[in-house]
């Protein structure tokens, strides 16, 4: 079970007492020291005694090299414990650094089969959307390959919600990262692997979001604690159903036109949903087709909505009044975007897609 520690100096200060940090390693970019949660750990050794181990040497897209000199830093200061503060490259440095750190570090960490370990890693997500402090993924680059990197023992033990580091995201920002955590609780809802735990978490984070986003959007401290906390919802969903072709279909979209991930990640659902609604029969679910359509009118009635095609039809209106608009393409971009898709990750949608079915909906998608 994850703990949620509160957003304060004093349970802070409690909690690395109480597990009896020595030696912290801090993975999180330069902007950090602007944050609260920043300028606590610059202060942390002169109260407490704590010593802090700085370790910002990652990218955007973190690479294998990276999670290597991070693993090299945390065994030569003799660190004993992992603290993220950060988006998803922060995450994913931060867990690869915990998993390696008990590795043979004479082999590529790649290559061998991930062992356990219960080294305390303490996360404070800066963006909701991700969910990275609740899942067992990590993605990293190595020799120019994405590798997603997945183990149960990289889930972060405690969890920090401050709502102020929210305050400084541009607008586009927050709205991508928003649909991000939207379409990781809808995915993960009508997934082939969603289960009644995956489930009640999904529908929680999809209530959450609706019922916050007006002061989230707004900037409020309300908003933004809740959102933090229904991106992490959506997170526990996934962890257990991963994503399906919303996912699958958006990554190209992001690198070929500099899109932000949620943004391209709404683009692909926004267009997936009604052709699901509509094509029921193309369902590859084991459950069967009236569970799948049964499904459907649950996620409608979250969402709020009277049917599973009004249920579509309000993702869609969404993404539009976010002002999250479709990329223009042309028939080269097509081709591309359809051989670009991973094959493994359409395994776990509930409905069939073909390469010509995938080629219509990218013509649906952008314009």
């Amino acid at each position: 079970m994850q703990k949620l520690i509160d957003n304060s100096t004093e349970a802070l200060d409690r909690y690395f007492s109480e597990i009896g940090a020595k030696r912290i390693m801090l993975v999180g970019g330069r902007s950090m020291d602007r944050l609260d949660i920043g300028r606590y750990f610059n202060e942390l050794t002169a109260r407490t005694g704590i010593e802090v181990v700085r370790f910002s040497d990652f990218k955007p897209n973190p690479d294998y090299s990276s999670a290597l000199a991070g693993t090299a830093l945390y065994k030569e200061k003799g660190c004993d414990m992992i603290v993220a503060v950060g988006g998803g490259s922060a995450m994913d440095t931060a867990k690869c650094i915990k998993m390696y750190a008990t590795m043979d570090d004479t082999e590529d960490y790649i290559t061998q089969k991930i062992i356990p370990n219960d080294i305390e890693f303490f996360a404070v997500p800066t963006t909701a959307g991700t969910g990275s402090e609740a899942t067992r993924y990590a993605i990293i680059y190595h020799n120019g390959s994405k590798v997603s990197v997945t183990d149960s023992s990289c889930i972060p033990t405690a969890v920090l919600f401050d709502p102020s580091v929210l305050k400084t995201l541009p607008d586009y920002h927050k709205k991508a990262t928003m649909m991000d955590a939207l379409c990781h609780a809808v995915e993960s809802y009508w997934s082939v692997h969603s289960t009644d735990e995956s489930k009640t978490y999904a529908a929680e984070a999809i209530k959450l979001i609706f019922s916050a986003m007006g002061g989230y959007l707004a900037n409020t401290d309300s908003g933004n604690e809740d959102m933090l906390r229904a991106s992490n919802l959506a997170g526990k969903a996934i962890n257990i159903t991963a994503t399906t072709a919303g996912h699958a279909m958006c990554y190209k979209l992001t690198t070929k036109y500099g899109l932000a991930h949620g943004h391209a990640a709404a683009l692909c659902v926004k267009a997936l949903f009604p052709f699901m609604v509509k094509n029921t029969s193309l369902c590859k679910d084991m459950r069967g087709e009236k569970y799948f359509k049964n499904m459907l009118d649950e996620l409608a009635g979250i969402m709020g909505c009277s049917s599973a095609l009004s249920a579509a039809e309000c993702f869609g209106t969404l993404t539009d009044s976010l002002g999250l608009g479709a990329p223009s393409a042309d028939k080269d971009d097509i081709e591309l975007l359809v051989s670009s898709v991973n094959a493994e990750r359409l395994k776990n949608h509930p409905v069939t897609l073909d390469s010509s079915t995938i080629s219509y909906l990218y013509k649906n998608i952008v314009s």
